[in-house]
């Protein structure tokens, strides 16, 4: 299953049961900035396979060979951003356990190119842009709609909206933190982002079934995608020289 993870673009969002919906990176672990940590799953190979596997895509090239990070399988996000701004321009990812290799290669291009919310990434964009990958862990059910953290835990909700049908949302932990709601109202936005339109009451709040994760982050820049790409570079370079 699709999804998409993020709360920007003025809430213009898609809900779906198919939701859309530094030296070598920086590293979010749960939500808090905390550096390399031992056991991380997420690696900043992982963005840079996606860059380049999105360059092969925007070039018409043929696909990078197989990376040689883990390949366990992870529910997992890759969202792109754009400027100085980190404006959103893509996210996608599932709540479905892939292997990271193959999940990673299908998602780099799936969230660059058919978000709805967004154009596919051109060429141009590409020097401007930089990725993350999100692996998310220890999935718990929530015992009601206030049970989860801000800024530690993702969510995903389900509920049942006007016309009695079962929509679901979800929001990787970030988003809360970085626009600044408190727990009810990232509730009440992931409600609107999964279609429910009435006025929001407490009752409605306390039928959501809700599911709290947490997640593993690692974002790298195109310029420090340039710089890895120039270091393999110049290792094989000297290989061949010695």
């Amino acid at each position: 299953m699709a999804a998409g993870c993020c709360g920007t673009k003025k809430q213009k969002l898609n809900n779906s049961t198919s939701i859309p919906s530094c030296n070598g990176g920086s590293i979010v672990h749960n939500g808090l900035t905390n550096g390399t940590l031992a056991g991380m799953v997420a690696l900043p190979e992982m963005c840079f396979f996606c860059f380049d596997v999105l360059y092969c895509h925007l070039y018409n090239l043929a696909p990078p060979k197989t990376p040689t990070f883990s390949n366990d399988a992870y529910p997992l996000f890759v969202t792109w951003n754009i400027g100085k701004d980190k404006r959103l321009r893509g996210c996608i990812g599932t709540f479905n356990a892939m292997n990271l290799q193959s999940g990673l290669r299908e998602y780099a291009i799936t969230s660059a190119i058919k978000d709805s919310r967004f154009s596919p990434i051109t060429r141009d964009e590409f020097p401007k842009l930089s990725v993350s990958v999100s692996i998310l862990r220890h999935f718990e059910d929530g015992t009601d709609y206030l049970d989860w953290q801000v800024g530690v835990h993702g969510i995903r909700i389900e509920f049942i909206n006007e016309k009695g049908n079962k929509r679901t949302a979800t929001y990787l932990p970030e988003v809360a933190s970085e626009q600044g709601w408190d727990q009810q109202q990232t509730i009440d936005s992931l409600l609107r982002k999964g279609g429910y339109k009435s006025p929001i009451s407490g009752d409605v709040r306390r039928t959501i079934k809700l599911t709290r994760y947490q997640s593993e982050k690692i974002t790298v820049s195109y310029q420090e995608y340039m710089n890895y790409w120039n270091g393999q570079q110049q290792q094989q370079q000297q290989q061949q020289r010695c």
